[in-house]
């Protein structure tokens, strides 16, 4: 990086070229718009970042992002128990809520099977998982993961897993509309809008 610049907004600059799809232009122009704020604008920024570990925890129940014990959804007692949407990350089950169709409750695995990055069964909220679904409450359980090949490796590993312990649960899939490779967070509004009215049995 150019010596010319100060240590300070180096530091700053170098921390958000880490974010996705920041370069080092586009980090120096935010951190420059950081300094025309007013002081206490930045200085609350910095502080909202900073309450990010502090005040966000994970659902107990579906391993959502929440400041509270329950997630809303998990909380709504209009939503529907007995269909649970399992998917990857957070951001796959905003992208799914946004289309407004899915109405029963999610459960987030925290990740996909994917050796080559680290990503091991361990790795898997499964316990978590096993747990919800003793309870006895879900009949259905769709698959909301993709079709990369580390969506379809646990996709195959869930289903694995219900058929051997749960064999009163159906399992299905978001099925129309998403091509394979792709994964539920980039799909726009009516592909899986299709992907869930036409889902299918695993």
């Amino acid at each position: 990086m150019d010596s010319r610049i100060p240590e300070p907004l180096k530091v700053v600059v170098e921390q958000l070229t880490k974010l996705p799809g920041l370069g080092p232009k586009s980090a120096i122009r935010i951190a420059m718009t950081l300094l025309k704020w007013p002081e206490s604008q930045t200085r609350g920024f910095g502080l909202s970042i900073h309450d990010l570990r502090d005040k966000l925890h994970l659902c107990k129940r579906c391993g959502a992002l929440t400041d509270q014990i329950l997630c809303n959804i998990c909380s709504n007692s209009e939503r529907n128990e007995d269909v649970l949407c399992i998917v990857s990350e957070w951001d796959s089950l905003l992208t799914l809520e946004e289309c407004g169709m899915f109405k029963g409750k999610y459960f987030i695995l925290g990740g996909l099977l994917a050796p080559l990055d680290n990503v091991q069964i361990e790795s898997l909220d499964l316990n978590l998982l096993r747990s919800r679904l003793t309870e006895g409450s879900v009949k259905e359980v769709v698959l909301a993961l993709g079709s990369t090949m580390e969506a379809e490796a646990t996709v195959t590993l869930i289903q694995s897993l219900i058929t051997k312990s749960f064999s009163h649960i159906n399992v299905t899939r978001l099925a129309q509309g998403i091509p394979f490779g792709a994964e539920v967070k980039y799909m726009d509004k009516e592909t899986l809008r299709q992907s869930m009215q036409f889902r299918q049995k695993v």
